[in-house]
């Protein structure tokens, strides 16, 4: 069992557009081993492979009690709205809430290669749209407008500072 660590907010590879990918082999097979191990830990519904250090489109989910993964996914049929609290393992003590739609479908595949949809609603929806939108350098923060933005905006700033000299 590999725990990897969980790349923070700074990580130039949270900010960098995965790369699909291409190869179904052992070592996309370790990768995929250490994304389940990683959200298994308590607490979490999610993990994509920037995330801990991978720029590779992949990610795994821990949701209700179900483990699983997607490769290269691409999402469709977003139907509904939620406007819950969301958080992220790489910007730690931030929550915001963060408009998602309600269901979506996700396509990709497995770790072998072989086709699989994920039909996602509520907090399964949310972990899809959320850990997809890490393989495009996007985080949920980005997705936040008004208020609510200046808000995340401003906390960031304080739990992250500025370096000096910038």
């Amino acid at each position: 069992m590999t725990v990897r660590p969980i790349r923070i907010f700074g990580d130039a590879v949270l900010r960098t557009e995965a790369d699909p990918v291409t190869s179904f082999d052992a070592e996309l097979g370790a990768l995929i081993d250490d994304l389940e191990d990683t959200v298994r830990v308590p607490g979490r519904a999610g993990v994509a492979a920037p995330q801990i250090g991978v720029s590779l489109r992949a990610f795994s989910y821990n949701v209700g009690g179900v483990v699983g993964h997607m490769i290269n996914p691409v999402l469709s049929d977003f139907a509904g709205e939620q406007d819950d609290e969301e958080a992220c393992l790489s910007l730690p003590g931030l929550g915001f809430p963060t408009k998602r739609a309600m269901s979506v479908t996700a396509r990709g595949v497995d770790r072998h290669g072989e086709p699989i949809v994920i039909h996602g609603t509520g907090f399964l929806a949310r972990a899809l749209q959320h850990e997809t939108d890490h393989l495009a350098g996007t985080l949920y923060i980005d997705t936040l407008t008004g208020d609510i933005r200046r808000q995340a905006l401003r906390e960031l700033r304080r739990v992250r500072p500025t370096p000096p000299g910038r």
